[in-house]
């Protein structure tokens, strides 16, 4: 059975899903705050509060994260989530009160439900309210409730996804992830290169590669504008590392996404990857090892938000699919 990055100490996650208008927000939690660092390759963002990953910034502590379906509007999620751990005295001091610095990252998913119904203030603040450091609900939940992957011919013949959750044990304690997967191709075994959700042949019964149909001139129809398509991500450990050493670490953990996506990082794609340190552990560890186990992680997260996603809004979900 996968673990769950909540084994990785300090953490707490919650969610806040609306099924009826399909889409929703997830919080990240950090009790005793973190040091973060991030890998951004997408080409179209959706963010608040990134300038805290820049190596200048004064503040190297983050408090929490939230990822939120709903577009740009997802963002006020964030205010939600602020006010749940200002109640809760997690934060930046600053003598009057405490300020929770909570980066913010969202993803499309307004074609699938009620374009009119996004995460709000009130979304972010009960998923916060909700976080638990326990078993943490997977699937269509939270930020993956809208997820879909092979939308090169739109919904219609798309595969609905969602978020998982995973941990691998390494000589320096759980390392966990968290992954929402809404990628514009396919997901694929990393190891045989098998398509485990995408693109739907014409039949809808089963799956056709979205790399062959572009390599054939084939180009995404109805709605594509850039950005539409978003796998947000998030790899823990409890080694101490610093912002500079972590966002070395995402952009070596994003490797699993170039194993598992086809195609990875294109333009319609809007992918955010962080790194966080819970700062448990002293640091003594060798950056490349480390990252190897995100990576595992990482890939098993994202193959969960695939196999216990279920079928909404008139997508199917791969298990429901024929054999």
């Amino acid at each position: 059975m996968a673990g769950t990055i909540t084994d990785v100490a300090g953490i707490r996650v919650g969610h806040a899903t609306d099924v009826e208008a399909i889409t929703g927000c997830t919080a990240v939690v950090f009790t005793e705050g973190a040091h973060a660092g991030w890998a951004p390759p997408g080409f179209a963002t959706g963010t608040r509060k990134a300038d805290v990953f820049r190596e200048t910034h004064l503040n190297e502590t983050i408090h929490g994260l939230v990822f939120a379906g709903g577009s740009d509007y997802g963002l006020d999620a964030a205010g939600g989530a602020m006010r749940c751990l200002e109640e809760q005295r997690i934060g930046f001091d600053v003598g009057v009160s405490v300020v929770p610095i909570v980066p913010t990252a969202i993803l499309f998913d307004l074609g699938i439900g009620d374009p009119n119904r996004r995460p709000d203030g009130q979304t972010g603040y009960q998923a916060c309210q909700r976080a638990t450091d326990g078993v943490v609900d997977e699937g269509c939940v939270g930020a993956g409730t809208g997820a879909t992957v092979g939308n090169l011919f739109g919904l219609d013949r798309a595969t609905k996804t969602g978020l998982g959750i995973a941990s691998v044990d390494s000589p320096y304690g759980p390392i966990g992830a968290l992954a929402v997967v809404n990628a514009f191709g396919d997901v694929v075994d990393p190891d045989t290169g098998e398509i485990l959700a995408g693109l739907r042949d014409e039949t809808g019964e089963g799956f056709i590669s979205t790399e062959e149909q572009i390599r054939q001139g084939v180009l995404r129809q109805g709605f594509g504008g850039r950005g539409t398509n978003t796998t947000l991500w998030v790899v823990a450990t409890e080694v101490e590392l610093d912002r500079s050493e972590l966002t070395r670490l995402a952009r070596m953990a994003d490797q699993a996404l170039v194993r598992t996506h086809s195609p990875a990082h294109g333009t319609f794609d809007g992918d955010i990857g962080i790194a966080i340190s819970t700062r448990q552990q002293p640091s003594n560890v060798d950056l490349n090892h480390i990252a190897r186990f995100a990576q595992d992680a990482l890939m098993s997260a994202i193959r969960r938000a695939v196999t216990k996603a279920t079928s909404l809004g008139g997508v199917p979900c791969a298990a429901e699919l024929p054999s």
